[in-house]
């Protein structure tokens, strides 16, 4: 299985844990192939360093470097169209139209868009569901 992360999921793995967690450790398991752009990489870290300042002791550097050194890079795309009503998700979207892949995210923005050019949009529970179901 294929899978986008929204920056929301790979934080929340990260910083805080539950089932974003049990996603994170899902594709360590190799149990999906994670796919990110260039941009959806930046705003992983961007984030990350921001909330890295209130919890000085987790590093989160590792994290974010073993997620661009085993998943796959996609190169950025420009789309003409507007995709969600949150032009910063339309990235998400983008790189799984690319690749194939699946949004997983609880964005409101990226659910409502649930299905664009076949692109599926899973909420992190739903997506934890299908892994655990074999796909």
């Amino acid at each position: 299985m294929k899978a986008v992360l929204d920056t929301n999921v790979v934080i929340s793995g990260i910083f805080f844990g539950g089932v974003p967690r049990e996603i994170l450790e899902s594709w360590a398991e190799e149990r999906f192939e994670l796919f990110l752009s260039p941009s959806i990489f930046d705003e992983y870290l961007r984030t990350c360093e921001r909330l890295g300042t209130a919890r000085p002791g987790l590093d989160y550097l590792e994290a974010l470097t073993t997620l661009v050194g085993r998943g796959t890079l996609v190169p950025e795309s420009v789309t003409s169209e507007p995709i969600t009503a949150d032009p910063d998700d339309d990235k998400f979207m983008d790189c799984a139209r690319q690749c194939g892949a699946l949004v997983v995210s609880g964005d409101q923005h990226l659910l409502d868009a649930n299905g664009w050019q076949g692109v599926a949009v899973l909420t992190p529970r739903d997506f934890l569901t299908k892994l655990r179901d074999g796909g």
